[in-house]
């Protein structure tokens, strides 16, 4: 029976989202593995430029240097200081376990008290606990009789904090199983030799020299140097690979790197066949287990680009409000205290700092993002894209790259063969029907077909039998599919099978590129220990192995020759052209010395297979894109991202299937490494600005030459529109990535595979369909749960979350900053009784004013937001001088003219008071002024406050009808017609109005925070003067569309 394990294909589609507990170590441990391969091919042949990449240099560093596994056993044992037939003394393991320490793995920090700090002082709320001080201080002990208006001030601002936190905590909130996963996969006990006797140790004991024995059903205890074994040890390493494949276990070094050799035994791997004996040479933190639990305890998470732009915006408002503050603080200090003593006392100076900070500080901006970002991510799920992060949304917006796989993405995964030869004959379309059929004549037809039946890892659904050959369902991958498909039509297949089955099987992986089985033809072989090998594979890897071939002409075995080598060639290069993926059959026969089922006799034929094959036949196989492809890849580059294809196909076909979906657009052959390397016409700056000139200048480059660019050179790579990468590994896509990244793009990365993995990891949003790996799914950002074509519903979602962003916060810093600092500025500058109150300051920010923003979150694009280039990070701010402008000096200037006006025309209307008598007045607003007492004084205040406030909550319909729409006019895109309906519109309205309404006329709110009833004409006036401000915009927008060049349109927000 085959030695390997492999799993059954997915179904194409899933019920749920497949998890796995241990999928984070496996993409540590894959990144881990890609990252030390290259570090040692860099050291050996010094031609590779490799980086340092963050949080994985040492890493690599420190396991590219461990020479443990390339040391012979004796070495080994003597480098180590211990007998292996005696082991450790007692004295020698206690004196190593104090210098080493236990083995066991570093457990993480609990941040959660770090993260609930972060949530609760971070951002804004650092500066609002300074005014729950204040308030608590102008409660007591500064307030004689203390103030309740205070310290129920203080209590508000700890609610709002309290509120900002929360959401801040949902929006980071998720679940890291990866470390309880990791502390699980280490045995109690583990049986030791030591002073000559074996005895069951705690794992906690170990220490590096111990000589250990395991058996089937064993976990490693910790990374042992294989001394010897039974012959036929297996260990299960899905834990760190996430590939069900077990892995022999062998005596000698079997590859340059100690993550990947077959004599080392990991920590945390399963022992599933077999028995052996190992020394210890990496113990607790030291281990590849404990090093992965160190990186994935510390590793920092990569900052989203929201989040710098949020932290942008927090750092901008909290410096302007320090600023105020300290000249509020100044000016009392220097000239209020001096030239009117008796105006404003201590506590009132600090209610005016805290006024001052209130009024700066849009308290309900980190509660409308969270917001934004959680109801988009809905809008996604309803379109059938999951992202697993709500910060990913925006991401999406700024995408300038993306990196495509080919199979299963940008095509169906449906393959079929659609042509076949032998090297001196092309067969017909009869030829594979009379193979299809049973009808095969000659021997070497029958010999493809027992190859194409026998070397394959596909099976027939047993439920489908009975159905029609093109109807059945196969379990495997597309390629044995395909190959099975048009081979086993026939009954002989079955009985081919049965007679025949697979005594040792390599499977194919992406980095050998080739499968191998191995089989007895008859009894007779069997007994003398002859078996025949078939390998499949890719051409530019088999061929060189070949010597011979089978020849349709004759009927037999002939030597490799020339016209051969020239008929291959010309064959694949055509298959090639027509986007067929080929591949070939070839066979050998041997008799290995080693007897089966041992892990000598898997390495006697790994090493010896690969050469003096005899090329039996060639497959074409034809995988047909995805209908949406072309329009897909069309409407990325309408957005302005360049779509690049990533496969690890042949280099002609990869180049086929570009020009037939729309990723090879010129008539010109594309560019290739030789045009880079040799080239003097070529550089950076003319490469750009074709690209930005719209020249599409294309280039393929496969997979070898991607290992030898040199840093100059990746910046040409960098530049070009088209590029199609061919016959590339999961190192080499991971390369691509990075280098990519390193020149300031944002990448998108698709992949299905558990080596795909780094690269997703590596990527600004890494994309996963639904019937991808489950180690490929927990390294990515986004999954597709349908078709490709979603991606481009995410990166529209993505810019209409910054879009909708830039509007909730256009619509916030009118009245929730500018027309509540002004109060401050004319009570502290001119003298003014403060027009507004710091609690009305705080509903407006976070209740009336927030319930509205909301309403902006639902806003549906206003254009075609594909027709706009990706958001430059580092360019393109959430926050621009354009936003202020239109924010302060437009409609907060309007907003804080009008509602000044509505509380002197209050003052004067009801209190008799003109405006020019309260400029200037400070500490005269007195009891006896205008022959008023000092509680008539204080109502009319109280009043004259709360009718700015109500004009502000009214003004601010007119500025959420003007911010919806950026360019058009309400007129094209009323809130009422289908296309840009928004209900939530008039919802908001109601509430904030409700909310107004409660404020100002609640008994128990007007006695505790000292608001007081509106005049009833003061809830109509503000009407068209908030109308007002709508038609004053839209002017505006007339102007800017009117003349799209002129000064108006050049401060457009």
């Amino acid at each position: 029976m085959s030695r390997s394990r492999r799993s059954m294909s997915r179904d194409s589609s899933r019920s749920r989202l497949p998890t796995s507990p241990n999928s984070g170590i496996q993409i540590e441990y894959r990144s881990l593995s890609i990252h030390v391969s290259e570090t040692r091919k860099a050291d050996e042949g010094g031609s590779m430029d490799i980086k340092k990449t963050a949080n994985l240099s040492d890493q690599r560093d420190y396991f590219a240097g461990l020479t443990f596994h390339e040391l012979d056993a004796a070495q080994i044992c003597q480098q180590l200081n211990v007998a292996p037939d005696v082991g450790l003394s007692e004295a020698a393991a206690t004196t190593r376990l104090q210098r080493d320490g236990n083995n066991t793995l570093p457990e993480p920090a609990t941040q959660y008290l770090k993260k609930i700090l972060m949530y609760l002082f971070g951002g804004f709320c650092s500066v609002l606990w300074v005014g729950v001080v204040i308030f608590f201080v102008c409660w007591k002990p500064l307030s004689n009789p203390p103030s309740p208006t205070n310290l129920a001030l203080a209590i508000l601002v700890i609610l709002v904090i309290i509120l900002q936190a929360g959401f801040s905590g949902f929006q980071d909130w998720s679940t890291q199983r990866t470390m309880k996963s990791i502390l699980g996969l280490l045995p109690s006990d583990t049986l030791v030799l030591r002073e000559g006797k074996l005895q069951k140790l705690p794992t906690s004991g170990l220490v590096s020299g111990d000589i250990v024995h395991l058996s089937i059903g064993n976990r490693v205890p910790a990374d042992l140097r294989i001394l010897s074994h039974s012959g036929d040890v297996r260990f299960d390493r899905s834990v760190l690979t996430g590939e069900p494949d077990e892995i022999d276990g062998a005596v000698d070094s079997t590859d340059g790197s100690f993550l990947e050799s077959r004599n080392i035994a990991l920590m945390g791997t399963m022992v599933v066949n077999g028995s052996g004996v190992g020394v210890v040479v990496l113990t607790g933190p030291r281990s590849v287990m404990g090093r992965i639990a160190s990186a994935t305890a510390s590793a920092k998470q990569r900052v989203p680009l929201i989040q710098k732009e949020i932290w942008r915006f927090v750092y901008i408002i909290v410096c302007l409000t320090i600023c105020l503050a300290l000249l509020i603080l100044l000016t009392w200090v220097g000239w209020l205290r001096v030239q009117h003593p008796n105006y404003m006392d201590t506590v009132a100076m600090l209610n005016d700092v805290m006024g001052c900070v209130v009024a700066f500080i849009p308290e309900g901006m980190p509660v409308g993002v969270a917001l934004t970002l959680m109801l988009v991510a809905n809008r996604m799920k309803a379109s059938n894209i999951l992202p697993k992060g709500l910060t990913t949304v925006e991401t999406l917006g700024c995408v300038n790259v993306i990196c495509s796989d080919k199979t299963g993405t940008l095509t169906q995964n449906k393959m079929s063969v659609t042509s076949a030869a032998f090297l001196d004959h092309t067969l017909s379309s009869q030829d594979l029907d009379s193979m299809a059929n049973d009808n095969v004549a000659g021997e070497h037809l029958r010999r493809l077909q027992q190859a194409a039946i026998l070397c394959n890892d596909a099976v027939f659904d047993p439920t489908t039998l009975s159905l029609p050959i093109e109807q059945r369902k196969i379990l495997g991958n597309a390629t044995d599919a395909a190959v099975l498909r048009i081979a086993a039509a026939g009954k002989s297949a079955e009985g081919l099978m049965a007679a025949h089955p697979k005594a040792f099987q390599i499977p194919f992986n992406s980095t050998r590129k080739w499968m191998l089985t191995m089989h007895a033809i008859s009894r007779e072989d069997e007994k003398n220990g002859t078996f025949r090998i078939f390998v499949k594979g890719a051409p530019d890897v088999l061929l060189p192995a070949c010597t011979a071939y089978w020849s349709a002409k004759s009927g037999s075995v002939v030597p490799l020759d020339a016209a051969g080598l020239s008929f291959f060639e010309e064959y694949q290069n055509r298959l090639s052209r027509n986007a067929e993926r080929v591949i070939v059959l070839c066979e050998k026969t041997i008799r290995p010395v080693n007897t089966l089922g041992t892990n000598a006799f898997g390495d006697e034929i790994a090493q010896s297979a690969i050469c003096d094959l005899t090329v039996i036949g060639i497959f074409g196989i034809t995988d047909p894109p995805r209908p949406e492809t072309a329009r897909t890849v069309a409407d990325c580059r309408r957005a302005g991202a360049r779509f690049f294809m990533v496969t690890g196909d042949y280099s002609l076909t990869a180049a086929a299937v570009a020009r037939n979906v729309g990723i090879f657009t010129g008539s010109r052959d594309p560019d290739t490494f030789d045009t880079i390397h040799t080239s003097v016409d070529l550089s950076t700056e003319a490469l750009r600005s074709a690209r930005l000139g719209g020249e599409s200048r294309s280039l393929l480059l496969s997979g070898e030459a991607v290992g030898k660019l040199a840093a100059e050179e990746w910046d040409l790579v960098c530049e070009y529109q088209e590029i199609v990468f061919a016959r590339t590994t999961p190192e080499q896509k991971l390369r691509i990535v990075e280098e990519f990244r390193a020149r300031d793009n944002v990448v998108a990365v698709t992949g299905d595979g558990v080596n795909d993995a780094p690269a997703l990891r590596a990527a600004d949003v890494g994309v996963a369909v639904v019937t991808g790996s489950d180690v490929a799914i927990e390294a990515s950002d986004l999954v597709l749960l349908d078709k490709f074509d979603s991606i481009i519903d995410a990166i529209r979602h993505g810019r209409l979350v910054f879009q909708n962003l830039q509007k909730v916060i256009s619509y916030l810093l009118p009245a929730g900053s500018w027309s509540e600092i002004w109060p401050v500025i004319v009570n502290v500058f001119f003298g003014v009784p403060l027009p507004l109150s710091s609690f009305l300051m705080i509903i407006i920010c976070v209740f009336t004013d927030l319930f509205l923003s909301m309403s902006l979150i639902m806003e549906k694009e206003e254009f075609d937001l594909l027709s706009l280039p990706p958001r430059n990070h580092k360019r393109d701010h959430l926050i621009t001088l354009k936003i202020y402008i239109q924010a302060y000096l437009m409609t907060g200037f309007m907003e804080t003219t009008v509602a000044h006006a509505m509380f002197f025309l209050y003052m004067w209307k009801y209190a008799g008071i003109p405006i020019k008598d309260l400029f200037f007045l400070f500490e005269g607003y007195n009891d006896g002024f205008y022959g008023y007492s000092q509680d008539e004084l204080t109502y009319f205040n109280a009043t004259g406050q709360c009718v700015y406030f109500v004009c502000l909550v009214m003004l601010q319909w007119g500025n959420i009808l003007a911010v919806r729409n950026r360019r058009m006019s309400i007129v094209q895109a009323d809130p009422f017609t289908k296309k840009h309906r928004n209900p939530w519109l008039l919802l908001g309205m109601v509430i904030s109005l409700g909310i107004a309404i409660l404020v100002t006329e609640a008994p128990g709110i007007q006695s505790l925070f000292g608001t007081a009833s509106v005049p009833i004409e003061f809830w109509f006036i503000p009407i068209p003067l908030g109308l007002a401000i709508l038609c004053i915009d839209e002017i505006r927008k007339l102007l800017v569309r009117l003349c799209p060049k002129g000064f108006l349109a050049r401060i457009a927000w």
